[in-house]
């Protein structure tokens, strides 16, 4: 059986009329097991081996179209730069969609890339969303930080 990469996993083996339920986790760069047992039509009772935290973190809320949307502007932003188009209105025509909508994904090439990789890894706040993001912001990225209350996930940037 392969462990996940990401935070957590479960499995239950029914037998005796108990579920038994193994919760996998990661805390930092260790992985850590929880048992625990389920009577049917009861509650779930997670025992947590000693010296751990029962803490689980929370699962990422990856938000799909906005990370396509930022991948589009930085595809966009490269045929700009790279010459294969000459402007916003030559990539709308050959999208087949309106100018004023490739500018705002534009835009969104902009944005902190600490803010750029909390949505990727679905660690944004719930007030961040597409429709939000399409919006003006501050082209400052401290304050786009602040505004969006993302933490600095890499100490090297935060200096």
């Amino acid at each position: 059986m392969r462990l996940p990469s990401t935070y957590s996993s479960t499995a239950a083996v029914i037998g005796d009329g108990l579920i038994d339920v193994v919760v996998v986790y990661k805390i930092d760069r260790s992985v850590a097991i929880a048992d625990g047992f389920l009577e049917a039509g009861g509650r779930e009772q997670v025992i947590v081996p000693n010296g751990v935290s029962s803490w689980v973190p929370a699962r990422a809320r990856i938000d799909n179209t906005m990370v396509k949307a930022i991948a589009r502007g930085f595809r966009w932003r490269k045929f700009l730069e790279s010459g294969v188009y000459g402007t916003v209105e030559e990539i709308a025509v050959a999208e087949k969609i309106n100018p004023s909508y490739v500018s705002r994904v534009l835009r969104l090439t902009l944005l902190a890339p600490d803010l750029v990789e909390a949505i990727l890894d679905g660690r944004q706040s719930a007030n961040i969303t597409l429709a939000a993001l399409m919006k003006p912001f501050p082209v400052e990225w401290e304050k786009q930080l602040r505004a969006h209350d993302v933490k600095v996930m890499n100490s090297d940037r935060a200096a």
